[in-house]
């Protein structure tokens, strides 16, 4: 990469969301002359999701940035090792080691989310009054539209991760943490960034910090980049 070029920003999204959970972040990201693409995998099977990752990286110019949220913190740490990441930026994100899955990672901090879900044809669901521990400090319309567009798991998918080797014991991380998250427990995110050895930025947010707060994640992509790009020019 040259000393003016940027890297790519690649977004990869988590459970009950698709890649226009992003759209608050994007356009400026682009605006600042980064290529931008978000992924969008079925949430029927981790490894299906990863290998979507994957191809994806091939639609943008190397290197790339991963973003993952929430369980896409899983899915850009099987990607990650892919050697055209150069960094890894999670939010509010599970991020698992050798032999981890989502779901024994989430157990060891439960949280309110998970009474609130229902399972019917094989995937999982929010229900309406759920929302609030997503995303409650959204106001009631962007909450409403985050339920009415909610995209259901498949009822085992946090369980299928067994990974052999993870991207962030080899490429630089970032973290934003959401204090005020009522999904993935902000204990357990803390848990995570340090053991990741993440650079980490703290919010008072909810779980959707890319929705309630775009511009820390702006924050925190643009200075992971400026980070990349200065140890790729070397």
């Amino acid at each position: 990469m040259s000393a003016n070029s940027k890297p790519a920003i690649v977004f990869c999204h988590g459970l009950w969301a698709d890649g226009s959970c992003f759209s608050k972040v994007i356009p400026t990201l682009q605006a600042d002359g980064h290529e931008v693409i978000a992924v969008q995998y079925g949430l029927n099977n981790y490894a299906d999701d990863v290998a979507t990752v994957k191809r994806t990286l091939g639609r943008v110019n190397s290197p790339a940035i991963l973003v993952g949220h929430s369980y896409g913190g899983a899915t850009i740490t099987g990607a990650g090792t892919d050697e055209r990441v150069a960094g890894l930026v999670y939010i509010a994100a599970v991020v698992p080691d050798v032999h981890e899955t989502v779901q024994s990672e989430l157990n060891k901090y439960p949280t309110e989310i998970f009474s609130q879900i229902e399972v019917a044809g094989g995937r999982v669901w929010i229900k309406p009054e759920g929302v609030k521990y997503f995303a409650g400090d959204l106001s009631q319309q962007e909450q409403k539209l985050v339920w009415a567009t909610h995209y259901p798991p498949a009822a085992d998918l946090l369980e299928q991760q067994n990974l052999d080797e993870v991207a962030w014991k080899s490429k630089p991380s970032w973290y934003i943490l959401a204090r005020k998250d009522q999904t993935v427990h902000p204990d357990l995110q803390r848990f995570l960034a340090k053991r990741i050895n993440a650079t980490t930025v703290e919010t008072d947010s909810s779980h959707v910090i890319m929705l309630s707060q775009p511009e820390i994640v702006i924050d925190i992509i643009r200075k992971a980049a400026a980070a990349v790009q200065g140890r790729q020019s070397k």
